[in-house]
Order: C-alpha cells, then sequence, then structure tokens
C-alpha cells in the first residue's frame, strides 16, 4: 500500500473526519467564550469589586526606572512582570468553557434515548448437573 492511499483511508475513517470537526468547532467555540468572559463576564466582575481590571493586575518583578504603570508598557520595555490578572481572566475562561461543555454534554445525555435493557442471562449450568443429564438421557434409550 503506497503512502498515498494510507493516507486516504486515514483521513476518510471517521475518527479523523470527526476530531477535524471538532477541533474547528472548538476553535470557533473558544472565541466564543473569549468575547462572553472578556466582554461581558469580566466587566460584570470588575464592576462588582470595585472597577477592577483584572487584565491590569500585575507585579512588576524588576527595577521600574520610568514609572511605567500598564502592563503593555512594562512588557514593552523588557521588565519582569509576574500578571496574574490575565492568569484569573483565564481561569475564569476555562471554569466557564467547562461549565457550558458539562450543560451540553448532560443536555446531549438527557436527550439520548436509553438503550433497552439486555436480558440478564441464566447461570450456567453446573457441570455435575449437566453430567446428571446425559446419563438421565442415555438411560432413557
Amino acid at each position: 500500500m503506497s503512502m498515498l492511499e494510507e493516507f486516504k483511508e486515514f483521513a476518510v475513517k471517521g475518527n479523523a473526519m470527526d476530531l477535524a470537526v471538532g477541533v474547528i468547532i472548538g476553535g470557533a467555540f473558544g472565541k466564543i467564550v473569549d468575547s462572553i468572559v472578556g466582554d461581558l463576564i469580566m466587566p460584570l466582575v470588575g464592576k462588582v469589586v470595585g472597577n477592577l481590571d483584572f487584565s491590569n493586575l500585575f507585579i512588576v518583578l524588576g527595577n521600574n526606572p520610568n514609572n511605567l504603570t500598564t502592563l503593555a508598557d512594562l512588557k514593552k520595555a523588557g521588565i519582569g512582570v509576574f500578571a496574574y490578572g490575565n492568569f484569573l481572566t483565564i481561569l475564569v475562561n476555562f471554569i466557564i468553557l467547562a461549565f457550558i461543555i458539562f450543560m451540553m454534554v448532560k443536555q446531549l445525555n438527557r436527550l439520548r434515548t436509553p438503550a433497552p435493557a439486555a436480558e440478564p442471562e441464566a447461570p450456567a449450568t453446573p457441570e455435575d448437573v449437566m453430567l446428571l443429564r446425559e446419563i438421565r438421557d442415555s438411560l432413557k434409550k
């Protein structure tokens, strides 16, 4: 089998196609969640905690001779910063994404019809009983 044939067989398998579709939809879904977090939720959270912008929370780790005050300016100047505000934003983003996926899977599982329960199999007949049946059947003849 040539490499081209092997690749074609791999590419058209259901799992590879499902994965490709999942990655594409996941990328688009990630942008939606980023917008929800950045544009809707974080401004509300910031308002509740006193007009605080999480993305601008940081601790300067090096010298700041020019007294720069924004994270972007500090990074541009090459000054080390501990940008925990970005981490908080990404953490909230992850929690919201995980919750939304949980709710989607929960809803899909609820909509899925349960498979009919299989009839329980009778327990296997013990060997001694089988042997006694054979003896009985041979005596009847």
